[in-house]
């Protein structure tokens, strides 16, 4: 086990915010390499322009061979931390890093275990606004970079947009798979990840496990649903590739294609339990496979595996992520694919449900993982690698065929050249105006008109002046957007409504109804947000009630657009597959006509009472030329 006592912040040379020196890292970044790593990554001379040299193995080799053994096992990790700097974090993030890693800060982490990447959260409290994101990156590559043999780290975070974000306003947020695929323009996606890779490169996050490439062919699955782009496999795949090579221009951030071999037709979330895909191989084939492959065609650097069993590919009953028929058998081997592997989260039951925390990481890596992300303990795990080394089962050839794969990455990414960012980078860079009106339009894009009797939209501010706002408002993605009702009704207003917002909650009781009702008799409209309506919940009640003011009623489903279904008597609906501040904006600017509905639904919408008839088809959406 590593000794905790060497991971004190002072060994790292670390002195707190790196704010000071972060206006001048851009131009001594290869100098404080250099000399921080005593001359090993001199040897490397990777160059520093977007069109660099692919990395020479046989330095990179050369850096491998001098590692010690439990440097090449820390190499191999990928964890949390909490706090919001490297050396400094707040006391309660100090004890929830005793509590759960048995270290005090990111500099302690780094020095006790040597991890080769650290992933960002927001309820880790790492992201609180861009220039602390920076300096939180650069006091982790210090920390790095100061130890004997010191490597950059590759600093990652889950950055899918729509409703998986973790770096929020004012950082530009962008509509989510399922409305980008909406908007039906792969242009777009490759906008998208262009943007989205700027911005996170300039905060030191240099992996991004985005985009995801599960093909959602189930209404009910619990954990994709609108975070995929479809249910279509050909457009899954385009949109994929497009926002690949969005993310991966000019190498600036790797993307990473989730979740191999495909969580899209699951009715378990792998979080909480071990999902069966019941496909057979050619069904696979067909549906899962094609995002996938499209990925690796367009380079993808990274492909995170999924905890979930998948029979017709592997009948040993292991979840894909300790699958050797499937990591080696078909993505290495069947898919060509030699870019670096990366397990979903260990922590999820998925993958725990089988084997102990101590096996799943040795399982893994001779499955063919390559970086093993966010175990529950990381000192079970990394003392579990060690000692299968020390014991033989794992030979450290085995090791070094990852770590290659993980310092090519890193190479690419030019981060032995540049692993620091700066603020002035951040000011420039992130959040910008241009930036901005691109996720505008592009959101503009993407909201889809389901239902419009009468045809009740566009709505008047000169007709229908006074507006009700009612509906769900759950928590923001990234903690810094909304609370939708709101949302909607400033941007209502903006556009030349009065309109006032009354949140209902997802499950609104009798009393709550009682005072939407009665607000709605003093409206002259109501919108309502509606959010994963199911049969027997109380938001139809809330809208069914709202209907029999007699008022007209326009509804927005603010995840995902199969609400339509359970609430057939709503004259007006809207799509906008998230409740993110940029699509809830586009669909205020579509109920007041100030622009046209063009969204088209990437996924079929089954009637509720009939599943096995379509109600409204892949492609559906009115626009106002309709009328």
């Amino acid at each position: 086990m590593p000794d905790s006592s060497t991971g004190s912040t002072g060994s790292t040379g670390s002195t707190g915010s790196t704010g000071t020196h972060s206006r001048k890292a851009a131009a001594h970044s290869r100098r404080t390499v250099l000399a921080a790593a005593a001359g090993v990554t001199t040897a490397l001379t990777l160059g520093g322009t977007a069109h660099a040299a692919a990395p020479d193995d046989r330095k990179l080799r050369a850096l491998i061979a001098r590692m010690t053994l439990p440097e090449k096992v820390g190499q191999l990790f990928v964890t949390r931390v909490y706090g919001h700097s490297a050396t400094t974090p707040d006391q309660a993030d100090v004890d929830a890093n005793l509590k759960e890693i048995g270290v005090r800060t990111a500099a302690e982490l780094i020095a006790t275990y040597r991890v080769g990447g650290i992933i960002y959260f927001t309820w880790a409290h790492n992201t609180r606004s861009p220039h602390q994101i920076a300096d939180l990156s650069n006091g982790i590559q210090k920390a790095s970079l100061t130890q004997p043999r010191g490597l950059p780290v590759l600093i990652s975070t889950d950055q899918e947009h729509g409703i998986v974000c973790r770096v929020g306003e004012p950082a530009t947020l962008f509509p989510g798979a399922m409305a980008i695929s909406a908007g039906g323009s792969r242009a777009d996606a490759r906008i998208l990840g262009r943007i989205a890779g700027r911005e996170l490169r300039a905060l030191g996050v240099r992996q991004n496990y985005s985009p995801v490439a599960d093909v959602n062919v189930n209404p009910a699955n619990p954990v994709i649903g609108v975070r995929s782009f479809g249910s279509e496999p050909a457009a899954v795949a385009g949109m994929v590739a497009a926002e690949v090579a969005g993310y991966q221009h000019a190498r600036q951030v790797a993307a990473t294609a989730k979740h191999f071999p495909g969580h899209g037709d699951t009715a378990v979330d792998s979080h909480y339990g071990f999902p069966v895909i019941t496909h057979t191989r050619e069904q696979w084939d067909r549906l899962d496979a094609p995002p996938f492959r499209a990925a690796v065609r367009a380079g993808i650097d990274s492909i995170m595996t999924a905890h979930i069993m998948v029979p017709a590919l592997d009948d040993s009953g292991d979840p894909a992520t300790l699958s050797r028929p499937i990591l080696t058998g078909i993505l290495r081997e069947e898919l060509g694919y030699d870019g670096v592997v990366v397990t979903d989260s260990l922590g999820m039951e998925g993958v725990r449900t089988k084997y102990g925390d101590d096996r799943v990481p040795v399982l893994a890596l001779k499955a063919g993982v390559d970086q093993l992300l966010n175990p529950p303990s990381l000192a079970i795990a990394w003392n579990a690698v060690l000692k299968a080394v020390q014991d033989g089962e794992l030979t450290e050839a085995r090791l070094d065929e990852s770590i290659l794969r993980i310092l090519r990455l890193k190479a690419k990414l030019r981060l032995f050249d540049e692993p620091y960012v700066s603020q002035d980078g951040v000011d420039r860079t992130v959040g910008t105006p241009s930036h901005l009106r691109a996720a505008d339009r592009i959101a503009e894009r993407t909201t889809t008109l389901l239902v419009n009797e009468g045809p009740l939209l566009p709505l008047s501010h000169r007709t229908h002046p006074k507006l009700l706002v009612v509906g769900a408002d759950p928590a923001s993605p990234s903690g810094t957007t909304g609370p939708p009702t709101g949302v909607l009704a400033t941007a209502l207003t903006e556009l030349g409504f009065t309109a006032t917002a009354l949140s209902t909650g997802t499950a609104p009781s009798a009393a709550t109804i009682a005072r939407a009702v009665a607000a709605a008799r003093e409206a002259d409209a109501v919108v309502v947000g509606t959010y994963n309506v199911t049969a027997s919940s109380t938001q139809r009640t809330l809208v069914e009630q709202l209907l029999a003011t007699g008022r007209p009623v326009v509804a927005v489903a603010i995840r995902n657009p199969y609400d339509v279904a359970h609430l057939p008597a709503v004259p007006a609906y809207l799509a906008s597959y998230s409740w993110t501040d940029v699509e809830l904006r586009a669909a205020a600017r579509v109920i007041a006509g100030r622009v046209a509905p063009c969204g088209r639904l990437p996924v079929p919408v089954q009637r509720a009472d009939d599943p096995a008839r379509v109600l409204y088809p892949v492609g559906h959406g009115l626009s106002y030329e309709n009328r």
